[in-house]
């Protein structure tokens, strides 16, 4: 690999194998700037308004001769059940292949309030075949701290096509709207003093930019970053008793979201994602019969085919990639040079390949 000098203009020369690739699409998407401006809302969350992972034990009954055939704890549950309906089982354990034990979860959103409904998944766990055509019996559903956020119960689907088929796996079904919440979640959300953002991607520039938004927007020092990814807010004096109305202002608001430089390559597909902006430094690869030098003089040598010649005005990777496509570069050649770039320093960004 040799160095070259980066002169003003430049000249990515490449010689392709001679194979055509029409049958291999490369995809190429570029942001159309280094920062752009999201809503409050899509780039960051409030502590405390997040959902709640419920899970809970329960049994599906009416399967076709589907259900569990061996399971001690399928039998040790229906005979319970029929102990708490007043009914005595001989020996103590009731075996029927038309049952299946079941783990019951869902998700109990922010602010969830008693009578709402809720979708459940129910997973098989014993060695029941089928759940299809099954009804899961009445089921607590517990949050993390023990204690019943709701209840479920319903009949099964999952997903049985118009012959017959299944699309996924026939030992989980889900029960659409077969939960009902038995517990409200109290934050206290209007009352608030001060509130905390947590972004989905920590950046100290997106959190100072974030802090001098909202500060402008309340008119005051009200907004403050404790790390890349975190924002306090204190609730200004107008603002008391109304958080409701100050998250909606705050969700809003935009602001310029930066990003580390990363290009994100598919090998499979050769579909590249990037930034705009991402550099690359003077350098020459030679990879097979494909040549590539970043960085010359733009005059050519004797012979060469000019046509095979792109001529760019900047050496960034959005350039370098235009380029690669026009002239049919496979994905395992664009896979190949990336890597090369990136091992001896000259592509300037983080580089994941898929």
């Amino acid at each position: 690999m040799i160095a070259t000098k980066l002169n003003t203009r430049t000249i990515i020369r490449l010689r392709p194998n001679r194979a055509l690739f029409a049958s291999s699409l490369m995809a190429f998407l570029f942001f159309c700037g280094v920062a752009s401006a999201a809503r409050l809302k899509d780039i960051a969350t409030v502590k405390g308004v997040r959902e709640n992972i419920l899970i809970g034990y329960g049994i599906v009954v009416g399967l076709k001769g589907s259900g569990d055939s061996s399971a001690d704890v399928t039998g040790q549950s229906l005979s319970r059940l029929f102990g708490k309906l007043g009914l005595e089982v001989q020996g103590g354990s009731v075996k029927s292949k038309n049952a299946a034990a079941v783990i019951v979860t869902a998700k109990l959103p922010p602010f969830a309030r008693v009578g709402n409904k809720i979708d459940v998944t129910v997973s098989s766990i014993g060695d029941a075949s089928s759940l299809e055509g099954g009804v899961l019996l009445v089921t607590p559903l517990r949050a993390g701290d023990q204690n019943v956020y709701a209840v479920a119960q319903g009949s099964l689907s999952i997903g049985a096509m118009a012959d017959g088929t299944t699309k996924n796996f026939p030992t989980v079904g889900r029960v659409v709207s077969g939960a009902t919440i038995e517990k409200d979640v109290d934050v206290n959300f209007a009352t608030k003093k001060s509130f905390r953002l947590s972004l989905h991607h920590a950046d100290f520039t997106t959190a100072a930019r974030l802090v001098t938004v909202i500060n402008g927007e309340l008119g005051g020092k009200f907004a403050s970053a404790t790390d890349s990814g975190t924002v306090d807010v204190i609730v200004p004096y107008n603002y008391e008793g109304s958080g409701v109305e100050l998250m909606s202002l705050l969700e809003n608001m935009s602001v310029n979201v930066d990003q580390r430089a990363r290009v994100v390559l598919n090998e499979r597909t050769g579909t590249v994602v990037m930034g705009e902006k991402i550099m690359i430094l003077p350098v020459a690869i030679a990879h097979g019969e494909l040549s590539i030098e970043v960085g010359g003089t733009g005059e050519g040598k004797k012979g060469s085919r000019r046509d095979r010649i792109a001529e760019l005005k900047g050496a960034n990777v959005s350039d370098l990639v235009k380029a690669l496509n026009v002239l049919g570069v496979q994905p395992k050649d664009l896979t190949a040079i990336f890597q090369t770039l990136k091992e001896v320093g000259a592509l300037q960004a983080d580089l994941e390949i898929m």
